[in-house]
């Protein structure tokens, strides 16, 4: 064990000492594995980070809730059927709410309506438009994610009497009011004044197709009383248990079945939406993508590891009376093999971190540039990094290093 621990530290001061006596050499053979690193560095954070930010807009629909709507959240051939299908009622939300109250164990907790449709607003003389307004009762909060960043939410009273107030989005506020507070300011929808009770944290976008913050939350009835005529509703429902999803969905869909007033042999004329639908749709997508963009790169760490193999094997002839003279003198195969492994291991180690510095340089860029763009540079990137470093050397130089071994000491001392 001694011995072999000696021969390692041996062979890393040769590989130190190579590269230092050709540094030209070195130098432009471990910019393949450079480039290759960045490569893969830069493709797996923009992966992680398309990750988390598919993760964080999953987050925004609920685990635990369920969308009672017309149409599927997922790709349909036969859409005339969903088309035809009868309009989302708000009033099922009261309905299902009493079924529930009377069902013991049940594994649903509460319905809230929401009818929602595109308005501009605007304070004095700022204007915003293609604002998200969402009519729906103060038990919203129990089915969503978002918090007031300022303010509050309406309460009961508010929602039942149908007052003339409003929750606005981050981007909102921030366009309405850019230099001052929106609290119990007064905004125009529709021609409509709207106190601003509360200001909502920022959300991001949902997969870069809508913004979370570019939303209007008011009580159902004010909502119904000004804007219902082109509104789309649907009903969303609170699960108690979100690891009992399935029982809970086919709960609701018996429910909604006796609000329908279906008969038993008659197909279901609504969606049961959950968070999974889309991640079932997008994973696919995402996953292939991911696969596509990391053989890509890899392809760039692939020429990478052809240009180690062929210097080694030029560093192999070079050094070929070298490694006859010390295979003369007693060394073994296993000296000689782990000598130009190491050093091809070395070379590209070296190629890693420089290659990672760079990588970390640029996402850092990005990050300042594109502060909404979500960066994840990661231990774990790393480490894999390095590994796949390791690898690449050992991979590259396992053919020269397998010939150097192999060599004929007597041939070797007689090579010109």
């Amino acid at each position: 064990m001694k011995r072999f621990l000696y021969e390692i530290s041996e062979s890393w001061k040769i590989a130190a000492a190579q590269m230092r006596a050709n540094k030209t050499r070195s130098a432009l053979t471990a910019l393949g594995v450079i480039i290759g690193i960045v490569a893969v560095t830069l493709m797996g954070t923009a992966i992680a980070g398309i990750q988390s930010g598919f993760d964080k807009s999953m987050s925004v629909l609920g685990e635990d809730v369920l969308y009672v709507e017309q149409w599927p959240w997922a790709r349909v051939d036969d859409w005339w059927n969903y088309r035809d299908r009868k309009k989302i009622k708000t009033e099922y939300a009261e309905s299902i709410n009493r079924m529930i109250a009377a069902t013991p164990h049940s594994n649903l907790i509460v319905a809230v309506p929401t009818s929602s449709l595109i308005k501009g607003v605007k304070y004095a003389d700022n204007e915003v438009n293609n604002i998200f307004i969402l009519g729906t009762t103060s038990d919203f909060i129990v089915t969503s994610t978002v918090d007031c960043k300022e303010g509050r939410f309406f309460n009961e009273v508010e929602s039942k009497g149908g007052a003339n107030v409003c929750v606005i989005g981050y981007d909102v506020a921030d366009a309405l009011f850019p230099s001052g507070r929106a609290l119990e300011k007064m905004v125009l929808i529709n021609g409509r004044s709207f106190k601003v009770i509360g200001v909502n944290n920022r959300q991001g976008t949902f997969l870069g197709l809508f913004s979370w913050d570019a939303l209007v939350v008011m009580p159902l009835p004010a909502f119904n009383k000004y804007f219902s005529a082109k509104a789309e509703s649907d009903v969303r429902v609170k699960v108690q248990d979100k690891t009992k999803l399935a029982e809970a969905s086919s709960e609701l869909t018996g429910l909604m079945r006796r609000v329908r007033g279906l008969a038993p042999e008659k197909k279901d004329d609504f969606t049961i939406n959950q968070q999974q639908a889309f991640k079932s749709t997008l994973d696919p997508v995402k996953n292939s993508i991911a696969v596509a963009g990391l053989f890509i790169t890899g392809l760039s760490l692939f020429v990478g590891a052809i240009g180690i193999m062929n210097i080694t094997f030029v560093s192999v002839k070079e050094r070929t009376k070298e490694i006859g003279t010390r295979k003369a003198l007693g060394a073994r195969r296993r000296t000689i093999l782990l000598q130009f492994l190491i050093e091809s291991t070395a070379l590209c180690l070296l190629g890693g971190l420089i290659g990672l510095t760079v990588a970390y340089l640029m996402c850092f860029g990005i990050g300042a540039a594109l502060p909404s763009f979500p960066i994840n540079f990661s231990l774990g990137l790393v480490l894999t990094s390095m590994l796949v470093s390791i690898l690449t050397g050992l991979i590259s130089g396992l053919a020269p290093a397998w010939s150097a071994s192999r060599l004929d000491p007597v041939t070797a001392l007689r090579y010109e």
